[in-house]
């Protein structure tokens, strides 16, 4: 099993690049937040997960331990492979993924090409209390305080990034319960 690599990267393509390790070349998928952040001829440290099947032996790569894990929790679930994995990780980071997980919110699942409503509230089932058992405090303590999935939906559809639309609701007064008060308080915050 190839769990870890350390090389200077040949080449990149739209859904892998190819590491050289000591004069060997391991092709590597990884999700495209990733794939955007590094580039050909620096040097890079990945961590693996070494997928083999009857049909494929892939190396699939990431840039932390904590990525890594929440691709191995993913696949586990029936229905979900690799590459539907790595989109799930595309749409947000390790953290938003398992918030919304332990909030019971499959929405942000959806979003993924290759998952259904049905695939999302799955793995939301299957998964929230896996990731309780090993969540930092930050993400296993008081889930009221989250921002709901219709708030983060409008501010997104407006053109903020996820964790852009999660710190201004996070900044929104508590008291305010009203969704659309909640996203206006939002926008006020994040034109300041």
């Amino acid at each position: 099993m190839i769990s870890y690599l350390r090389g200077t990267i040949i080449s990149k393509s739209t859904n892998y690049f190819i590491l050289d390790v000591r004069d060997v070349g391991y092709a590597i998928f990884a999700g495209e937040n990733f794939l955007n952040d590094i580039q050909a001829g620096a040097s890079l440290e990945v961590f693996t997960h070494h997928h083999i099947r009857e049909d494929a032996n892939d190396l699939y790569g990431f840039k932390s331990l904590e990525d890594l894990d929440l691709f191995e929790m993913l696949i586990s679930v029936s229905g979900v492979g690799p590459k539907s994995a790595l989109g799930v990780l595309a749409v947000a980071t390790a953290n938003d993924i398992k918030e919304s997980i332990i909030r019971g919110d499959a929405d942000l699942l959806t979003k993924v090409s290759g998952i259904g409503k049905k695939t999302a509230e799955r793995l939301v089932l299957e998964l929230k209390s896996k990731i309780l058992k090993i969540a930092p405090a930050s993400l296993s303590g008081d889930t009221s305080s989250l921002a709901s999935s219709d708030e983060l939906d409008a501010l997104m559809s407006l053109g903020y990034s996820l964790s852009e639309a999660r710190a201004a609701l996070g900044s929104v007064d508590s008291e305010l319960k009203d969704t659309g008060e909640r996203v206006k308080q939002a926008l006020k915050i994040m034109k300041k």
